[in-house]
């Protein structure tokens, strides 16, 4: 008898798996990437994190997490803060790692699996906390970079670590191949039937 599919839930950092895919030279098709978990097993859930800027206008990410949040995820935002550096340089700074935690804790009873995309080290502990609750973790990041995007101390502790170019076939597309950009009204696409791929994201500075 075989054995049920696992069941899966992801969770992406947001502004690190941009930062990843751009540095390697392509853009994620996250219709594409979704459709390559389902067929992994059971997708319980698809996270999205992402801090915004809320007084602009217009965000250039904004097209995607509408996008994103009308094809399967769960999109996950919060405003970012401004402030000035000893230089004088204005930054932002929006780090979403807690409600990552707090959704993966939560989610642990529920799952088989959890894959992570992100290298960024301070989810060692929370990796280490899920795997201790029976939850086996993958983790999505890239060694191909000098320096490398994942953290060692990550790497080490997550069950399976896949390099993202691993994936480029499956969930990449390339970065001259990317869609004109869409009137701002134009953020809707039918759920997991889009003849077009996700806009691609270009997130404001983020720093974490």
């Amino acid at each position: 008898m075989s054995s049920s599919p696992s069941k899966i839930a992801l969770f992406i950092d947001g502004a690190n798996l941009h930062a990843t895919s751009r540095s390697l030279g392509f853009d994620i098709d996250y219709k594409r990437l979704l459709q390559e978990f389902q067929s992994r097993g059971i997708l319980l859930r698809a996270f999205y994190y992402s801090a915004v800027i809320e007084d602009q206008e217009f965000s250039s990410i904004r097209p995607l997490l509408d996008w994103l949040d009308y094809n399967g995820y769960t999109v996950v935002t919060k405003p970012t803060k401004e402030f000035v550096d000893s230089f004088g340089r204005r930054k932002v700074k929006g780090n979403m790692d807690v409600e990552l935690a707090v959704h993966a804790m939560e989610m642990a009873g529920d799952v088989d699996e959890m894959v992570l995309f992100s290298g960024d080290g301070t989810f060692r502990s929370l990796v280490e906390a899920v795997q201790r609750r029976g939850v086996r973790v993958s983790v999505v990041s890239t060694m191909a970079t000098q320096p490398p995007m994942i953290a060692d101390e990550l790497r080490r502790q997550a069950d399976v670590f896949t390099d993202l170019m691993e994936l480029r076939a499956a969930i990449g597309r390339d970065l001259s191949t990317r869609p004109p950009p869409r009137e701002r009204g134009d953020v809707r696409g039918p759920p997991l039937r889009a003849d077009t791929a996700a806009p691609r994201p270009e997130p404001d500075e983020l720093i974490p």
